[in-house]
């Protein structure tokens, strides 16, 4: 109610010292405002000197200006009162005789002392002190954002906190921003009442003899009124550029004024009690209105002692809902055995590993962050609808965490814990490839794309028209991640599968087709058995969608499960219509095959035992496959996209183990993976 009523009471206010420049005031009205301006001044002084930060004072910079504003047109009051008749009331005359002390040289001469020190020392400094306060706080500005964003991606604190602080910064800089401008507002005061000290003397004392009164007379007179103004003006104008110079290490508000205003002044019940208190004293003073003192004075003690009231209620509320806080939480604390192995349960949750995680440096948050405009996720969850479509298998969630160790600009991609991959990412660049075609070359930052690792360039957003001109590929930093995210799961997918993934698919398979899985699964293989299975064909890039093809051919080849490559190969010729469609083009398939002497020294090198078979063969023969294998290569890589290697059946599994080792990513496939009518075309042969 009090914070309402107050309210409404400062936008009247508002209104008010604005029209008072221009209406004449009765003297008892002017006497009691300029009252309530020492009371005012009187406030704000105090109050700066119990806040903890400018944060709770954050409408100084306005009550700045508007109390400036106060003390001009009670100036310009009493200049009328005192150039009409040498009066202007009983608080300009008290003040002007209890300074003069009846010499009236004495008295102006003390009193142009009180304004000198007020314009020199205080009101100066403390526009200095806001000026550098300014200038510091905006050039700390971006550090202090940086600090927040460590925190929060150290996980110190939560984005909940972080938006606050970064908040808090922001209203930093504008409250000091404003009191730079603010302090200038207190220069002028106290240089206009130079001004009109010097106009109520000279110009009283112009009308004075044009009245006809004698010198001696008019000076003493209006020298009396003219310093009674001033120290009304400068006592509280002092106050003011004290206030100014203790608040200018504090930050912002994030309210309306009038709000703000309820809020804060009484926020401090204390310090209106202090102020009732000396208002009230200052009634002891000869000459002063002891009415208007005493009534302005109670009527801050009655404020103030309400609202402490209030406030003790307010804290006492607290402190009982943090005592059952407290309470609950010792509830919540394990007590029983029971309760000590559950939180021991906890603990080893802990211990549990991420199947797929990437982590992310803070500069690349906001292209994660989907309330920060970013879609990545989106682009993961589409890609991960797509792998399940392609290759019969759902890749598990990515998990996504902000890691404050690496490189801002960096990205890492972990697979059971471990890292496999990491790159970097410009947020506000493109990724730019030459496909060949470019010939004006745009200037970029030189870099190599992390999916493929060709050599490319990251081009400013300004450039991106000129760099498609030019004939550069570009590509966006989300379209990046994706890509490079793409390819470490497909060289890795075999390690994503797990024997819950195989059962889900098992059960899948059941709905449609108990008898085939029943028939099978357990009594003929196991579902550890066909998990190395799927992980075989997901190793070289074959899709296990087509689940009950898979279920039948290992049913069809069951005396020979003992070696599961050569059953693997079987499963592969009854998957060769996916095979095709897989690696052929316009289902014709461009590939290098193997001379039939080379195949024969393979086979001839094959041993057999009770586990599998297995290539035992002398390292000086690898060396030259492997040698004239990466010859034939080198010369067809830049005809086909992906390099193709056709074999005898037979000799297929073994040679793809020995490639594997040397050239990784060589496509090894056999002729009866191919389906009868895809067109092969030899482009290159190995031979010895």
């Amino acid at each position: 109610m009090v914070k309402k009523m107050m309210t409404n009471v400062f936008a009247v206010f508002v209104i008010f010292i604005v029209l008072a420049i221009i209406i004449p005031l009765p003297t008892a009205l002017l006497d009691f405002l300029l009252i309530v301006n020492i009371g005012l001044s009187l406030i704000i002084l105090l109050m700066t000197m119990y806040i903890k930060e400018a944060l709770e004072f954050s409408i100084f910079p306005t009550i700045l200006l508007l109390t400036t504003v106060f003390r001009l047109s009670l100036n310009v009051s009493t200049t009328r009162g005192i150039l009409s008749n040498g009066y202007a009331g009983e608080v300009v005359a008290t003040f002007g005789e209890f300074v003069m002390g009846g010499d009236a040289i004495v008295g102006f001469i003390i009193f142009i002392i009180i304004v000198i020190v007020n314009f020199l020392v205080i009101t100066k400094g403390s526009e200095r002190v806001s000026e550098v306060a300014a200038r510091f706080t905006l050039d700390a500005m971006p550090g202090k954002q940086m600090s927040i964003d460590a925190d929060l991606n150290a996980g110190a604190i939560t984005d909940e906190e972080a938006k606050i602080r970064r908040a808090k910064v922001q209203r930093e800089s504008d409250f000091f921003g404003a009191m730079d401008g603010a302090t200038k507002f207190v220069k002028g005061d106290a240089i206009i009442s130079i001004i009109t000290a010097l106009i109520n003397l000279i110009g009283g004392a112009v009308l004075g003899m044009l009245d006809g009164k004698e010198l001696g007379s008019v000076i003493e007179s209006y020298s009396l009124a003219t310093v009674g103004d001033g120290l009304c003006s400068q006592i509280p104008a002092l106050m003011i550029s004290v206030a100014t110079g203790m608040v200018v290490t504090r930050a912002a508000s994030t309210d309306s004024f009038n709000a703000d205003v309820a809020r804060q002044f009484t926020g401090q019940p204390k310090v209106l009690m202090i102020a009732g208190i000396v208002i009230a004293a200052l009634s002891v003073i000869p000459g002063f209105p002891v009415p208007i003192l005493i009534g302005v004075g109670a009527a801050l003690l009655f404020a103030g002692w309400r609202l402490s009231g209030t406030k003790k209620k307010q804290l006492a509320a607290e402190a009982a809902q943090k005592e059952r806080e407290s309470i609950a939480k010792m509830q919540e604390t394990p007590t029983s055995d029971n309760d000590f192995y559950r939180d021991i349960d906890n603990v080893f949750k802990l211990l549990n590993v991420e199947q797929l995680e990437m982590e992310f440096g803070y500069s690349l948050l906001h292209l994660v962050d989907e309330k920060s405009g970013g879609h990545f996720i989106d682009r993961v969850v589409m890609f991960r609808k797509q792998f399940a479509v392609d290759m019969g298998m759902v890749i598990p969630s990515v998990r996504m965490t902000d890691n404050p160790e690496i490189n801002p600009n960096q990205y890492v991609i972990k697979i059971k814990g471990e890292e496999v991959a990491r790159g970097d990412i410009l947020a506000d660049h493109y990724l730019a490839l030459d496909n060949g075609d470019v010939i004006n070359p745009v200037e970029g930052i030189d870099t190599v794309e992390p999916a493929f690792g060709i050599p490319a360039k990251w081009i400013s957003a300004d450039k991106k028209v000129m760099a498609d001109v030019a004939g550069y590929t570009l590509i966006d930093p989300v379209s990046v991640m994706i890509t490079h995210l793409s390819e470490v799961i497909k060289q890795h997918c075999s390690e994503l599968l797990s024997r819950q993934d195989v059962k889900t698919m098992v059960d899948n398979i059941k709905v449609a087709n108990p008898t085939l899985v029943d028939d099978l699964i357990p009594n003929v293989i196991s579902l550890g058995y066909l998990e190395k299975v799927l992980c075989l064909l997901l190793k070289e890039g074959v899709p296990i969608r087509d689940m009950e093809t898979i279920l039948e051919t290992l049913g069809d080849h069951a005396g020979a499960l003992k070696d599961i490559d050569i059953v693997t190969e079987y499963v592969r010729q009854a998957l060769k219509r996916t095979i095709t469609r897989r690696f052929a083009e316009a289902n014709s398939l461009r590939v290098i095959t193997i001379d039939p002497k080379v195949e024969d020294t393979i086979v001839g090198s094959v041993k057999k035992s009770d586990q599998g078979s297995y290539l035992a063969m002398d390292p000086e023969l690898i060396q030259r496959i492997v040698n004239i294998t990466g010859d034939e290569i080198d010369k067809v890589k830049d005809v086909i996209p992906s390099i193709i290697v056709l074999t005898s059946p037979i000799v297929r599994i073994y040679f793809k183990k020995l490639i594997d080792q040397f050239i990784p990513g060589v496509t090894v496939l056999s002729y009866s993976e191919i389906d009868n009518t895809t067109q092969i075309q030899a482009i290159g042969n190995i031979t010895m």
